[in-house]
Formats: structure tokens, C-alpha cells, sequence
């Protein structure tokens, strides 16, 4: 199949497409609820929290971090995750902007 064009969108439209793919998984919306619940860097609990095989929260948490949703530091063995400010921050106007722009047009279809 032929490859996604992404040079044809802008790139907030590109931005925000990667940032609600990388979201789109529930085992990611429950890592994200956690690390905000935790409101600091979550290392080890998330296998323990979740009841996921540590490979498994390691793939979601990669894909997380691709997107730049959280950021990881290295903690002797151990990375710790929280959530990338200014990437919630972007996430959070561009949604509002999105779901701000439609206005009810009184009567559709």
C-alpha cells in the first residue's frame, strides 16, 4: 500500500496526529492517568499498577516517549517517566482549538 503523505498537512495538523495515535491504546491512556496521578516520575509501579507484562509498559512507554508525551530519565537501573510539560501544554491548545472550531450549524443532515 502506498505511504501516508504527510508533507501535503501542516505541521500542527502532522504534530497532533502523532501525539493522538501514540494515545490511542488504553493500556497508554491508564499509563498517562498514572504517571498524572503519581504527579512526579513513576520508575517500577507501572507493572504492579496496570497488571501488564513489564515488556508490554516498556513498548507502550517507548511509544509515548517517541510521540514526546513523557520524558524518561535514568535512575541507576532503573528509567523514570513523567509528563513532558510543554508537549501536554501544545496537546492541550491544539485539541482546544480543534474541538473550539466547530460551531453548530442549527440544522445538519
Amino acid at each position: 500500500m502506498g505511504l501516508t503523505k504527510t508533507e501535503i498537512f501542516t505541521e500542527q495538523q502532522n504534530q497532533l496526529a502523532t501525539m493522538l495515535k501514540a494515545m490511542a491504546h488504553p493500556a497508554r491512556i491508564a499509563i498517562l492517568q498514572q504517571i498524572i496521578n503519581a504527579n512526579a516520575c513513576i520508575c517500577g509501579d507501572l507493572v504492579e499498577e496496570l497488571g501488564l507484562a513489564q515488556a508490554t509498559i516498556s513498548q507502550h512507554l517507548k511509544e509515548l516517549k517517541n510521540a514526546g508525551l513523557i520524558q524518561g530519565t535514568i535512575e541507576g537501573v532503573s528509567i523514570c517517566y513523567c509528563i513532558e510539560p510543554k508537549a501536554w501544554q501544545l496537546l492541550n491548545e491544539q485539541l482546544g482549538q480543534f474541538f473550539q472550531s466547530y460551531k453548530e450549524p442549527g440544522s445538519c443532515c
